[in-house]
């Protein structure tokens, strides 16, 4: 049985022409499935109307 995200990544790699072995799709899926969860959380967080970006960055 195929894992929702399987039809995803076969579309995907299919357009960027990319060979996907079949060994590599549980590691492919087990990352997508994290980097989409990080999104949702982001997408998630309210910000206050009056957010802006900050203007300077630093590390």
């Amino acid at each position: 049985m195929a894992e929702p995200l399987d039809d995803y990544i076969d579309a995907v790699a299919n357009v960027l022409g990319l060979p996907v072995e079949h060994a590599w799709k549980p590691v492919i899926r087990a990352n997508l499935a994290v980097t989409l969860k990080m999104a949702r959380m982001v997408d998630e967080f309210v910000l206050p109307d009056g957010s802006e970006p900050a203007s300077i960055y630093a590390a």
